[in-house]
């Protein structure tokens, strides 16, 4: 009989899917396939980590490969699904590896930098949770630095415990920031970087003499003189430090990328063969940085300063344009390790009238924030959004299509006379219509060689 696993029931899954689509609807126009894929594979990360029984570490993250052009959203899906998620996330961009033997970085970097970030994000929770006994600590090491209290004479220290008490008042008042105090300063000793090739080729690995040396060698001490207000800040992170069991807090970073780390691999389609036969220049590391990809993507041990970390259950979504090439140009065992493909589709004229509108940050609200700074309130008319949408669409078909990114290079065209002059309209509403949108572009839209210059 097959084993039933059960989820345990005193505890939360997090967000599901639907409630992930929304949250990405917020900032994100259309592509509701590719979101519905990121939303499936993050809520089954969170699914696993329920899991009991020996089943949970067969089951394997779902890879996810996102083709389309340019501008389209495969970058921002990442960026806010980062945002919006707490796990541990970087973007790479797969230009930047060359395969092992080949001066660059080793495609194990990708893993080593994701173990930082979730070290980081340790860190911030351990801070957040000691941030008032740290506060509490630069408290009294500044009042301690402004009124020393020496033992012994107990009248005198009646005294300065009462002065004390009314410089903390003054102190939690805010009135003593512009004071001046001196600190010591610890400041890691400075070590000479050794970097050797070897197998694994140079990133982190070698000779890594900081590694070594770094919990043998004292830091080094110095006096600052600084305002209390500048004090605070580092005094703040010695306290911190202090607090914080700092080789438990790496423990729980690098479980913590084992066990929910994404890596979002872009530009993928660079790295693909493109149909040609490879022989010689950029062309060996391309299909080299894909065997040097692959076991990542199967599970593999990295090698890490902080010790060996499994890629066993990272989530990698990769993303393409193939222009030039096609996912059947990425060797087939990458293939393989990348089952679930979305196409994201081109964009239209009415996907850039909703780009300009309805997201969280859209373009008009981005310029209508910042002028209202300058104490100018900015409409844009029904008929100006049309006209910059369907300029900017048109401009993609005639020149490269950059996608949703033309929008931003369309609109600061548009309103760089504006922005210029904001301060002359100060306390004015300026009321922008299609016909200004045309006059601002028409010249440049309809010669279509200095379009591809300017637009």
């Amino acid at each position: 009989m097959a084993e039933v696993v059960h989820a345990r029931e005193d505890e939360e899954i997090g967000l599901t899917p639907r409630e992930i689509v929304a949250e990405l609807d917020k900032y994100i126009v259309g592509q509701g396939e590719a979101k519905r894929s990121v939303a499936i594979a993050l809520r089954n990360r969170m699914r696993r980590q329920l899991v009991e029984g020996e089943i949970r570490e067969e089951i394997q993250p779902k890879n996810i490969l996102m083709i389309g052009p340019t501008g389209v959203g495969k970058t921002e899906i990442s960026r806010r699904l980062a945002r919006l998620t707490t796990c541990p996330f970087i973007k790479v961009e797969a230009t930047k590896f060359t395969e092992v033997g080949y001066v660059g970085r080793d495609v194990e970097s990708m893993a080593r930098d994701l173990v930082d970030v979730a070290i980081d994000m340790v860190r911030e929770d351990e801070i957040l949770r000691v941030e008032e006994e740290a506060e509490q600590m630069v408290s009294e090491e500044i009042l301690d630095i402004l009124l020393p209290i020496s033992e012994g004479d107990s009248e005198h220290e009646e005294r300065a415990k009462k002065t004390r008490d009314k410089l903390r008042v003054k102190l939690e008042g805010g009135e003593l920031e512009d004071r001046y105090i001196e600190i010591t300063v610890e400041e890691p000793a400075i070590i000479p970087q050794v970097e050797v090739f070897s197998q694994d080729g140079m990133d982190q690995v070698g000779i890594d003499m900081g590694g070594m040396l770094s919990g043998l060698l004292p830091p080094s001490r110095r006096k600052k003189r600084l305002r209390i207000r500048d004090a605070r800040p580092i005094l703040f992170e010695q306290a911190a430090d202090h607090l914080i069991n700092m080789e438990e807090v790496r423990q729980r970073g690098v479980r913590l990328a084992e066990e929910t780390g994404i890596i979002f691999l872009d530009e993928i389609d660079k790295i693909a063969a493109g149909g040609r036969e490879e022989t010689a220049g950029p062309g060996v590391s391309r299909q080299g940085v894909q065997r040097d990809l692959l076991p990542l993507l199967e599970g593999t041990i990295v090698r890490t300063r902080y010790g060996p970390f499994s890629t066993d259950s990272i989530l990698f979504i990769a993303a393409g344009a193939f222009t030039m090439s096609k996912p059947s140009d990425l060797i087939p065992e990458l293939q393989g390790r990348l089952p679930i493909r979305v196409e994201l589709k081109s964009l239209t004229a009415a996907d850039f009238r909703r780009i300009l509108c309805e997201p969280k940050d859209a373009l008009v609200k981005q310029y209508e924030a910042l002028l209202a700074v300058e104490g100018i309130r900015l409409e844009m008319t029904e008929d100006a959004i049309e006209s910059l949408a369907q300029m900017a669409y048109e401009l993609n078909q005639v020149t490269e299509n950059i996608g949703a990114r033309r929008l931003a290079t369309v609109m600061e065209k548009v309103m760089e006379e504006i922005s210029f002059e904001a301060d002359s309209h100060h306390g004015e509403t300026l009321v922008i219509d299609g016909a200004y949108v045309e006059k601002r572009l028409a010249g440049i839209v309809e010669d279509p060689n200095l379009s591809r210059y300017i637009l």
